[in-house]
């Protein structure tokens, strides 16, 4: 692996077209980030592109943020905006910035991007570590789909097209799994897998009370839709009690 964790250039340089940006899908989030934050300052995880962070900082919230990847830092930048964004490069579950924040976030599943218990706990140590007393600490996360998963097997696919097809591969002793990109793009494959270690809400709460942060809310969308047990992500909220 890289410098730039998996998502080096060429990942950049098509990040934006999978659809995840429209307003459809952007503003009800932006709407539940910008209540959560309030007046106060907010620091995104993996902030990308900006996706979240760019109309966060056009509806006057203070946004910084903290990503590996440089060629998505440098998408960012290259944005109307992006510039003004304050951004250190390096790994979200030890990067300190300066200063406090009433929330902390990170979205689109990426917590599962750091593939062991210990990376995960440390990312919620240094989230705790960022917020200010009464802030909050915000994850968007899939649930591990393994009711789907036949006795025995270990790939599941999660989308089929004449020109993507994607299957996740899991080990469910570990936790871990990667996600098998394959694409036709001018007559040739392209393959692309990424690494990932997934957690059940239970385990996230758990390295949430590691990091003195308590459960406050959890839904399965941005619109606080109920999680239920056929719910297929979570949107979970804790907050920092402590000093």
């Amino acid at each position: 692996m890289h410098d730039d964790g998996h998502f080096d250039e060429k990942v950049a340089a098509t990040y934006d077209d999978d659809g995840m940006s429209a307003p459809e899908v952007v503003d009800p989030a932006v709407d539940l980030l910008a209540k959560l934050a309030g007046d106060g300052r907010v620091l995104e995880f993996a902030i990308g592109t900006g996706r979240l962070a760019l109309p966060l900082a056009r509806r006057g919230v203070q946004v910084e943020g903290i990503e590996l990847s440089r060629p998505m830092v440098a998408r960012l930048r290259a944005k109307k905006g992006g510039a003004e964004i304050p951004v250190a490069v390096g790994d979200m579950a030890t990067t300190r910035v300066a200063g406090r924040f009433s929330l902390v976030y990170l979205v689109f599943n990426t917590i599962n991007n750091l593939t062991s218990q210990d990376a995960q706990v440390a990312c919620f140590g240094n989230a705790a570590a960022h917020l200010e007393r009464g802030g909050y600490f915000l994850i968007e996360v899939g649930v591990p789909p393994l009711q789907r998963l036949p006795v025995g097997e270990t790939i599941l696919a999660f989308d089929h097209s004449e020109t993507h097809w994607g299957l996740d591969e899991f080990d469910v002793v570990s936790q871990n799994f990667s996600s098998h990109h394959i694409w036709l793009r001018n007559g040739r494959f392209e393959r692309f897998s990424v690494p990932f270690r997934y957690a059940w809400p239970a385990e996230f709460d758990l390295m949430a009370r590691l990091a003195g942060l308590t459960l406050q809310h959890r839904w399965s969308g941005w619109k606080k839709e109920p999680f239920t047990q056929v719910s297929d992500k979570h949107i979970s909220v804790w907050q920092k009690v402590g000093g």
